[in-house]
Order: C-alpha cells, then structure tokens, then sequence
C-alpha cells in the first residue's frame, strides 16, 4: 500500500469518526436524528471494517463507545452493574459462525430468540416490590434519572410480588398503533416510534411522558438477591409472574438452520407488528455457560443481535405532484430519488394533505425520512435535513383532473366539481370494485380507464348495465376475461350491509365505520333516515363523520345511483343482531392461534353478536380472546386485569 493511499484511507477514517459522532448527537443528545437507522449502519460498518482492516482507531471512534451518551440536563445514576451493548451480525454466516464457536465448547447448547426492540433501552430498581428508581443505559455505567418518566408508563409496574432487591431490564416502545393515532393530532408529527419514545422519557416534564401512552418491554434482570435462574426461558417465566409486559415472540432453537428459519420468517412479517424493532436477539439459554463464556470489554460473548434490513430509510424528494380521490380531497404524492427498502425501489412516498406538508417542514430538494410498511405506499415521517437549494412546495390551487379552483376545508384541499371531475368518478368507480366493497373481480385501475373512455361508464350503477358484448369490444378482452367480470358483477348482487356502505363510498367512513352502522341500523332505511344526532351518538363515529354521512343521504344524485342499484337486482344481507346481542357493546382483542377458528371466523362471530374487535389492548377493551402463542397483548391484558378467555370459553357462551 502506497503512503499516499494510507493517508487517504486514514483521511476517509477520520472523516467516518467526525460524521458518526455528529449522528450520535443528534440522536441521543438532541432527539433529532439527521439519517436514518440504514445510513447509519452502512457509515458505521464501514468504519468498523477499515479501523479491522489497518488497525487505526481514533480514540474517540464510536466504535470504542458502549452506548448513549448522557444528558446534563438530567441528574445522573451510576449502574449497579455495567448494560453492556451486543455483538452484531448482518449475515447468516455471520450468525452461524458465532453459534458454531459456541456449540464446539459446548455440545448440545440451546439458543433463544427474542424481539430485538427499538427504543430506548432502561433499568428499573425495585425494593421490597416497589419501584424505586428508573434509568436510561447512558454510557453503560452511568444513566439518567428518568424515574418521575417511566412511571407514567402503563405497563411498567410500580410493585410486583418479589420483594428482594432487584433490577429489570428493557425497552421504553411506543406502539406504532398508537403513534400514527398521537400524530393524527399533534400540531409536530414525531418522525419514528423510537425518536418519540426517547424524547418522552428523556423530558423533564412526565406529563409530556405520559401523553404518548408508551409501553415497557423487560427482557433482563443484570441485578438480583436471593434468586438465580438456570435459563434465559425460566428468567423470562419470572418477568411474566412479576406482572412485566416481554413481548409475543420466544423461540428456543439449537442449530444455525433452524435460527436461521425464524429469522426469515419474522423479517418476512415484521411490517405487521405493532411494535419497531430492528432484528432478533439470539442468547445462549444455560446461564450457567455464559458466565464461564463471559464478555468482552464492550458486550457479552454469549448474545447476538441480529440485524435486519432498515425499513426506514432517508431519501431526497425530487418534485411533488397532486392527486385527487373519490371524496374530492387532493393529495400530494412525493416524487422521490429511488431508493432501496427491504428489497423494494421506492420512488413515491405519500404526504396526507397540505397541512401535513407544514408540520413536517419538508421540502423539495430536501432529505426526508421515509418509511415503507404493510406493503403500501411508504409514507414522508419528516424532515432529516434542509440543503441551500432546497425549495417550499408550492399548494395546490387547482383540481389536477379536471382544473376546477379548489377549496380549503380544514387541513384539506377538495375539488368541489364532484360530479363532472373525471378524476373523482374513476376512484368511486375503483373504490365500489374493491375487496372490502363490492368485491367485483377484474375491475381494477386500468380497466375502469377504458371502461370510462370507451363505454362511457360514469356513475358505478352503471356497472350492471354492462354486456359480455361490451367488454368484448374493448381491447384485450376475450370471452373469459369478459365472462368472469360479467359473473362477479351477478355474484356482487348479494352483498353484507357493511361491505355495501363502504363501497357507497362516503366521505369518511371506513370498513370499520361501515361495520358499526351496519351493527346499528337494522336495515337501509333506517341508515338512510337517521338523524344527525342519533348518528353521532355511536361509538367512534363523532359529529364530522355523523355530518358526512347524514349530508351523504341528502344528495337526490346519490339517492337515485343507491335505488338504480336495488333496481338491478342488489339485496343486502342484513345482521340479525343489529342493535343488541349477546356481545353488545363488548370490545374484544384476539392473539395467538385458536384451535379451531381462523381470526376472520372469530370476528365475524363476534360482530354478528352485537361486538367489536379492536387490534390493540386497552383499559376499554372488555375480553382477549387468546389461543396458542398468544404474546404482548396476552401479557398486557394480564398488566391491565383484562379478562383472558379461551376459544372454549367464548363459543359456550356465544352456543348457550
């Protein structure tokens, strides 16, 4: 290696430490993160694998730091025992490696799995049962005092039944539920779960801790007298006896295969879980072999996390364009410099409305954080950092189907033109053919297009006035594909009052709002002719969707496109229990695998006996019902003294 090539490379490293540092800054000290979870890692391993590669280690490289750094802001707590960080592997080889080290000392070694969460990591002491203090990991040896914090957190215990001096440690989460319901109204939008969950317990002031209704997670006891444990499977039984929420996922797995399959299972679902995590925690399960395995000076040699994909990434918005939808409300798609999700190139991230691109503060040219999951258009959480070319969105002013001035309502721009705005008819058009709607298969996007352009299909009651001639006359179309869509147009005729409301496509209502007025209302009429007040009486639905759906009603257009449809032959299938019900009123949540019903069977029993299902536990909601595997709500019911039922237990009381 030449000596100008050294200097570089030393140059390159030094610059890596520099910029590190200044991302570890704005993440732990000043809450801001300025990149996301996936630049850092790729800046950081690289500077790991050149300071590995030449041996030049700057002493202030982020690699020689075990953790956060400390807030002065804080009063500060001297760990009873050092909270090491953990070894990482990006690679099955890396992963299988380490295993194989470990089982070659010691035959017939077992290894668990755990969620590996991403929040911010805390210790919490109990004396005599009672929560006596709570702290941030810090530096590893010296945290901050965040006790008045944590305790506002509803799944932290403040007692539990040991009274020994102990230490529990875990993860401060913020539900992803409850953080996409927090920034539906706040005037900020938090950026990310683990951004807000650091900024809320690392406040002074617990009132800001306790609005965003977080959540613990325990997953270790570093400090503990008069008890030992000789797994990591028993020690996690403890947390539960002791009333600690630990999380839905536990697995006990010996070879690197069978790691290896979890693995990829949990990555290929993870978009689904209402909680952020970042990869899965492998440890030895005997506690006896890791205390002769030990630790390094920076983690233990007998755990590994393993890390996933990031699903958040940062990326540059190159333009935004508008869009208008069924209900005439504009949105502004980001058009964004493509970048790689989990496999996925992004190009278009989604801004809900004007005033989402105020709170967010980004603009063209700027670098944002974006998110992909459930597979849907990933979503611009906020603003990473601005450039000097960087440049405001410019709002809308016109409707971009049809040109009709807009107007404002609220935080929304609307094209008022609802029944001539080309762009608006085909959403309803696509929106009544939809899966939760009518279901009419073979009517998507591009075939409404030529259904609008060639067959002059404007309003979807004249959906059934199509032919298999008609389709066949369009392009592409052979008698199958004509066929099928002529089938499921005659098989839609007999559709559940819920699926019917939704597809009617009001303003506001969703599938579940359809499913509560069709619980409510005992036929069409009667939806049709409810007052106002007696529409905003129901739960959830709240005097502006009650408004929209009362003025919906009102519409002479839409009453004659609702009674063309019955004239076509559509029959609703009504509830029986509409309005009452073994189950009125009572909110279920369901977890883990039931013996015999499938989750859709088990909501439709519920729903068709007068109760709701909700996805996340709370103190309203009325049962669990839990089946095999059952996880974090299972545990969170038991935090809140929820009741807990079996399948056996719901179907006596539903057949009796």
């Amino acid at each position: 290696m030449s000596k100008d090539l050294d200097q570089d490379i030393k140059q390159k490293i030094e610059n890596l430490v520099a910029e590190v540092n200044k991302y570890n800054y704005h993440y732990h000290v000043l809450d801001e993160p300025i990149v996301s979870d996936k630049d850092y890692d790729k800046a950081y391993y690289t500077l790991l694998d050149l300071e590995k590669e030449t041996g030049y280690i700057l002493p202030d490289s982020p690699t020689q730091r075990v953790g956060d750094m400390v807030n002065e802001k804080f009063s500060k707590i001297t760990h009873e025992t050092r909270l090491f960080s953990l070894d990482k592997a990006q690679t099955e080889q890396e992963m299988s490696e380490w295993v194989n080290k470990i089982v070659s000392q010691y035959k017939d070694s077992e290894f668990t799995m755990e969620y590996k969460f991403d929040g911010l990591r805390l210790a919490l002491t109990y004396e005599n049962g009672f929560l006596t203090k709570a702290a941030t990991r810090g530096n590893g040896n010296i945290g901050e005092d965040v006790t008045a914090q944590v305790k506002t957190i509803r799944s932290v215990p403040l007692s539990i039944p040991f009274k020994n001096h102990i230490v529990v440690e875990g993860e401060g989460i913020m539900l992803l539920s409850e953080l996409e319901a927090y920034n539906k109204k706040a005037e900020g939008p938090l950026k990310n779960a683990r951004n807000a969950v650091a900024g809320a317990i690392r406040n002074l002031d617990p009132k800001i801790t306790a609005s965003r209704n977080l959540d613990f997670f325990a997953y270790g006891i570093p400090i503990i007298e008069g008890k030992s444990f000789k797994t990591q499977t028993e020690l996690r039984q403890f947390l539960i006896d002791n009333r600690f929420l630990v999380g839905d996922f536990f697995e006990v797995k010996k070879t690197p295969k069978d790691i290896m399959k979890v693995i990829n299972k949990v990555g290929e679902s993870r978009e689904k879980i209402d909680v952020l995590i970042d990869g899965i925690v492998i440890k030895l399960n005997d506690v006896a072999t890791r205390e002769e395995l030990g630790f390094t000076i920076r983690f233990p040699k007998w755990a590994l996390a393993y890390k996933f994909e990031a699903l958040e990434v940062t990326t540059t918005i190159k333009d935004v364009i508008w869009q208008v939808g069924r209900t005439g409300k504009i949105t502004p798609l980001a058009l964004l410099e493509p970048v790689d999700i989990a496999g996925a190139t992004i190009q278009r991230a989604t801004l809900n409305n004007w005033d989402d691109i105020l709170r967010k503060k980004v603009k063209i040219n700027s670098l944002v954080f974006i998110r992909r999951s459930n597979e849907v258009i990933p979503e611009i959480l906020g603003l990473a950092q601005d450039y000097p070319n960087s440049v405001d969105i410019q709002k809308a002013t016109n409707c971009p189907a049809c040109g009709a001035k807009l107007v404002e309502i609220g935080a929304n721009l609307f094209c008022p033109n609802k029944e001539n705005c080309m762009g608006q008819l085909k959403e309803r058009l696509i929106h009544f053919c939809s899966r939760d709607a009518m279901n009419i298969e073979g009517i998507r996007d591009k075939i409404v297009d030529l259904l609008f352009d060639k067959l002059n299909i404007r309003t979807v009651d004249q959906l059934y006035n199509l032919t298999q001639q008609d389709l066949e006359s369009l392009e592409n179309f052979k008698d199958k594909k004509s066929s099928n869509i002529i089938s499921s147009l005659e098989k839609s005729k007999n559709k559940d009052f819920a699926n019917f409301i939704f597809a009617l496509g009001i303003n506001n209502v969703g599938i579940k709002t359809a499913k509560d007025l069709a619980k409510k209302y005992p036929d069409f009429n009667s939806l049709k002719d409810a007052t106002l007040q007696d529409l905003a009486s129901i739960r959830d639905v709240g005097e502006v969707v009650a408004k929209s759906i009362y003025e919906y009603f009102r519409s002479p257009k839409n009453l004659e496109i609702i009674q063309n449809l019955f004239n076509h032959g559509i029959k609703l299938k009504y509830n029986l229990s509409n309005g009452g019900g073994k189950l009125k009123d009572k909110i279920f949540v369901l977890t883990g695998t039931l013996p015999t019903l499938t989750r859709q069977q088990a909501t439709k029993l519920i729903e068709d006996n007068g109760g709701s299902v909700s996805s996340s536990v709370s103190k309203n909601t009325s049962f669990v019902l839990a089946g095999e595997s059952a996880g974090s709500k299972y545990d969170k019911a038991k935090a809140l003294g929820v009741a807990i039922i079996s399948e056996d237990e719901f179907l006596s009381f539903i057949n009796n």
